[in-house]
Formats: C-alpha cells, sequence, structure tokens
C-alpha cells in the first residue's frame, strides 16, 4: 500500500494475533486495548499490497462480487491512498473507477441501500464480498464538485449567515428526501431497548461519568438509515453513502435506527464544523435552519413533535451517542480530546437536572388528573355540586401537562446553550 497516514487504524490498539484465515491478497489485524483501554477491541482486514494492476487481479481472485464492477484483466494502472475510513484504489481501464475498501465491513445492508435509495444518492455501483460480509466497495470515477461543507464553510468566514442557513435547509431537505423514498421500505417499531444498552456500552466502555437512558417515541421507527452523514456529502442535488467510521468497528452496531440519528450525525457534524471555524454567526439559528429543511421533506411521523419531544430522548440523546462515538473514536488513537464532544457532554449532567426538575410539573399533572378522575368515579353520578373540585383538577391537570410539554428543551438549542 502506499504510504500515508493509516488513521483508520486504532493507533492506542495493540496488534495482537489471531488465527483467520484472510482471502487471497490480504491480510487480518486484530488489535485489543489493555489497561484503560481494555474495553476496546477490533478485527480488521485490508489488502497486504496493490502497487501494480496483478495485486488487483489476486485481490478479487477469491472475493464474491455484486453490481457492476471492473474486469480484473481490464485494469492498467493502479494508485492508492489512505483516509480515515481505510484504503482507497484508483484504478483505470477503459472506464475510471474507485474501490473503497472496508477494512471493517459494512452492517449488511449495503446492497439494501444500493437497490432502495433514490438514484440522486451517490451509491456504489458494485463490490466484493467474502464470506458475506461487504469488504470493497466500487464507483466509478466523477467529476470533483464544490460539497456543501466547503461552501458552508466559506459563508461562516465570511459571517453571510444567511446564506449559511439556506444551505443547511437545503442539506436538511435533500436528507428528508432520501428518507421519504424510503419510507416504506423496512420499517420496524423502535427499539428503545437496545438504543439504551447500546449507549450504556459506549458510556462503560469509556468510564463516563454521564449516564442517559431515554423511552424514546414510538414514532421513531427503525428504517434504512444511512448510519455517518457528513456535511461534505451533500454535493449539488445527490447525497453520498460513504463508507462506516472507525467506531463501527470499536462497537458494532447490533439494532436498527430511527431517521432522526441520521439528522443528528449531520447536526453533530454542523457542530465540529462550527467549532473549527470560529465563527461569531449563532449556531441555534443554523440548526433550526437544517432541522426545519429536514422536516420539510421526512416522512411527517419521523418527524413528528412526539419524536423530538426532548423528555423523552428527543433529537438530543442521538447526538449524545454522536458525542460518544467521536469519543470513542479518539480514545482508540488517544489523540486527545475530540471537540466539540467532549464540550456537549460535559453539560450533559445538567441538561438532565433541567429535565428532572421539568417532570415535578408532570408528575404534578397526573396526580391532579387521578385526583379528579377518581373523585368522579366515586361519587358517580356526581351532583353539580360534587364536579366542581373534580372538574378544577381535571383542569389544572391539563394546564400542567401543556406547561410540561413546553418545558420540553427545543431540538435546536445544543446543551451548552440551555439556561
Amino acid at each position: 500500500m502506499s504510504e500515508g497516514v493509516e488513521s483508520w487504524r486504532p493507533g492506542a490498539l495493540p496488534q495482537t494475533g489471531h488465527s483467520e484465515i484472510a482471502p487471497s491478497g490480504f491480510e487480518i489485524l486484530e488489535f485489543s486495548g489493555r489497561g484503560p483501554l481494555s474495553a476496546l477491541s477490533c478485527s480488521m482486514i485490508q489488502p497486504s499490497e496493490l502497487t501494480k494492476p496483478s495485486d488487483w487481479a489476486e485481490i478479487t481472485s477469491e472475493l464474491d462480487s455484486w453490481g457492476e464492477v471492473p474486469v480484473p484483466d481490464s485494469i492498467v494502472q493502479v494508485s492508492t491512498y489512505e483516509t480515515d475510513r481505510g484504503p482507497v484504489a484508483h484504478l483505470r481501464s477503459d472506464t475510471e473507477w474507485v474501490a473503497e475498501f472496508l477494512p471493517w465491513g459494512s452492517d449488511g445492508l449495503l446492497r439494501k441501500r444500493v437497490n432502495s435509495y433514490p438514484e440522486t444518492c451517490d451509491l456504489p455501483c458494485g463490490g466484493y464480498s467474502w464470506k458475506g460480509s461487504d469488504i470493497i466497495s466500487i464507483r466509478k470515477e466523477k467529476r470533483q464538485i464544490t460539497n456543501s461543507r466547503e461552501l458552508l464553510l466559506d459563508s461562516l468566514e465570511n459571517g453571510e449567515k444567511v446564506e449559511a442557513q439556506e444551505i443547511l435547509r437545503e442539506c436538511g431537505r435533500q436528507l428528508g428526501s432520501v428518507h421519504r423514498h424510503v419510507e416504506g421500505i423496512r420499517v420496524t417499531p423502535a427499539d428503545p431497548n437496545r438504543w439504551n444498552s447500546r449507549v450504556s456500552d459506549l458510556e462503560e466502555a469509556l468510564n463516563a461519568h454521564s449516564i442517559w437512558r431515554a423511552p424514546y417515541s414510538r414514532d421513531s421507527e427503525c428504517m434504512l438509515s444511512i448510519g455517518d452523514v457528513r456535511l461534505d456529502d451533500f454535493t449539488g442535488e445527490s447525497v453520498r453513502v460513504r463508507r462506516p467510521r472507525l467506531s463501527d468497528a470499536l462497537h458494532p452496531p447490533d439494532c436498527g435506527f430511527p431517521a432522526i440519528r441520521d439528522l443528528a450525525s449531520l447536526i453533530h457534524d454542523l457542530s465540529r464544523l462550527h467549532h473549527v471555524s470560529g465563527t461569531e454567526v449563532d449556531i441555534v439559528g443554523l440548526r433550526l435552519s437544517l432541522i426545519e429543511g429536514w422536516r420539510e421533506t421526512a416522512p411527517s411521523k419521523w418527524a413528528s413533535d412526539n419524536v423530538f419531544y426532548s423528555h423523552r430522548g428527543g433529537l438530543a440523546i442521538w447526538e449524545y451517542e454522536q458525542c460518544l462515538l467521536d469519543v470513542i473514536e479518539a480514545t482508540s488513537h488517544q489523540s486527545g480530546a475530540p471537540h466539540p464532544a467532549v464540550g456537549l457532554i460535559a453539560y450533559v449532567p445538567s441538561f438532565q437536572k433541567k429535565m428532572f426538575n421539568n417532570r415535578t410539573i408532570g408528575a404534578l399533572s397526573i396526580m391532579a388528573g387521578f385526583f379528579g378522575f377518581t373523585s368522579i368515579y366515586w361519587t358517580f353520578p356526581p351532583s353539580s355540586q360534587e364536579l366542581v373540585t373534580p372538574s378544577l383538577c381535571i383542569v389544572a391537570s391539563a394546564a400542567l401537562m401543556w406547561t410540561y410539554r413546553r418545558m420540553s428543551p427545543l431540538p435546536e438549542i445544543p446543551f451548552n446553550r440551555l439556561d
């Protein structure tokens, strides 16, 4: 492979021995942490060598192909480089191809996405698998177009707030359109037990001081989500479906996810860019534009007020998960605290305290309603005089519940901006 910064490997985890046999042209890598990092481990696969066309022929000789892939003997030139998602090879024949290696595989839904997502998405045209696991995705080389991250960064650096908001609104619309396209595909009920268990495992692996569990909304159905969504995935009217991130190797997903998780991934990427740019443009307005754009085109059930209701998790808990994923990757590299993730996590306890205090109002609402209805039940049929107190309790219950729901933190306000 070409030399480069192999940031896709967990640099702080020692490489260990293994007994698994790799396909021809590949080698398997096992990593396992020690001491404070003992909870982190992963298995990866990489090409042993890829410098000439004959190497490509050997690499694909024992793999199963799907979709449109180059004929191995037609490759006349190979060049490679590294990214934080794994090696990438440019293959030249009559057509220019891009082979993206998946060192830790995928969630098993890559081909489902290719077959189900709209044609406007930038998707692999084929790939290779081994023992049922995808290890190479193939794309045809495309002309480079300025992506939304570059446009947004330019707007923020120039203080062009309105333009930045419109860029984000359009990104939200495009993401929502993808979700609407797959609305009827592979939808299963919300899975709060597994979601809470996943967050718990992340917290335990990181020895986190923060703990967060949520009941989630029933409208947060599991769907064919993208997974990791970044601002640079949006170019023109296209949304790129990228390779899995390193955290998927360190903590593989074992459940389905709702559409709002994709939005949370994109919102958190906005937080990263906002932090890096050092802009004075208020992030609340930027977040609101992105959220409103998504809600314009996403399925109404998946983007309902119930899904965004922070007292049941809302967008906030999925942002918290994104922060934990940033931290687990940084921990595997020992590359220092990732910002703004650690800063946001630091405010989680105060965020939860605010919601806990809000529940006092919710509890009073339940008590008032209970007293009102039970009073009517035990005096049934009640006289007009006997109805006065229960009626007042029921009205008070409704007013308190309305107040409680209004006290739910707004999704566009990040943890560290709550009073």
